[in-house]
């Protein structure tokens, strides 16, 4: 969050800054050169970077808000597909606990590569590999007994595998850098329109208030993207919750053997 504050308060003051120069440049100016057809042209330009203003930020924050959202029903489809997994060992048989064990293992170790820092987010990679290894070797070592098992392990063996697909296409998707390029860009057009909106202004405390406000609007706008861009570090990040509910689920003892009587 600092570092997306940091860039808003920035961009607030480049902006705030070609605003205080439009409005100093038309009180120094000749009247000529804010008047009549001049006038006409700076407000054609006003009119042209405020339609690229609104373009390119809804585009921004839509495409921010989109790794968000997306980044949440991922993780609620994974949490999904883990408890799915936990039903079926359980009613797989008391031989299938040490699945459950290992993927409450790998589940502890995917909270960590998202919502850790640094140093756990690498063990966590690492770690992953192992619990998958260590998974495929189990599920092969399992001799189903009756129809129903064959089923079941049948049924975990795809929910595993999906498993480690999602939280591979997770991790992908949320190292995704900002579009920095535009970013710059909604800052010089912003600075620009500002600028000159003070030249067909007068300055005043209002016309220093509403600049502000502007200038402030446009900075948040700036903090939304970035911040909607880390929906694991960043202030709004997606909650663990999901993720919490199905290591709670996979911590309960099996009590359901149905399936090898």
């Amino acid at each position: 969050m600092d570092q997306s504050l940091a860039i808003a308060l920035v961009v607030v003051g480049v902006i705030a800054a070609g605003g205080l120069v439009g409005l100093t440049l038309q009180r120094v100016l000749p009247e000529r050169y804010t008047m009549d057809k001049a006038r006409d042209m700076i407000g054609g330009v006003v009119g042209q970077l405020t339609l690229l203003l609104v373009l390119v930020n809804g585009l921004l924050i839509w495409t921010a808000y989109g790794v968000y959202s997306t980044q949440q029903t991922e993780l609620q489809t994974l949490t999904a597909r883990a408890l799915e997994f936990d039903l079926e060992m359980r009613q797989y048989g008391p031989q299938a606990d040490e699945g459950r064990s290992i993927l409450r293992t790998d589940l502890v170790w995917a909270h960590e590569q998202f919502w850790g820092d640094d140093n756990s987010r690498a063990a966590a990679y690492e770690a992953s590999y192992k619990a998958m290894g260590n998974m495929n070797k189990f599920l092969d070592g399992l001799e189903p007994k009756t129809p129903a098992q064959t089923n079941l392990l049948s049924a975990a063996r795809a929910n595993y595998a999906f498993i480690g697909e999602q939280r591979l296409l997770m991790s992908l998707q949320a190292t995704t850098p900002v579009p920095w390029p535009l970013v710059y860009a909604v800052t010089f057009w912003s600075s620009v329109m500002f600028g000159s909106m003070g030249l067909l202004s007068k300055l005043s405390p209002m016309s220093v208030a509403m600049l502000v406000l502007g200038s402030a609007s446009i900075g948040l706008a700036i903090f939304l993207i970035l911040e909607f861009s880390q929906p694991y570090t960043g202030s709004i990040r997606v909650s663990p919750a999901p993720l919490e509910q199905a290591i709670l689920a996979l911590d309960q003892p099996a009590t359901d053997a149905g399936a090898s009587k």
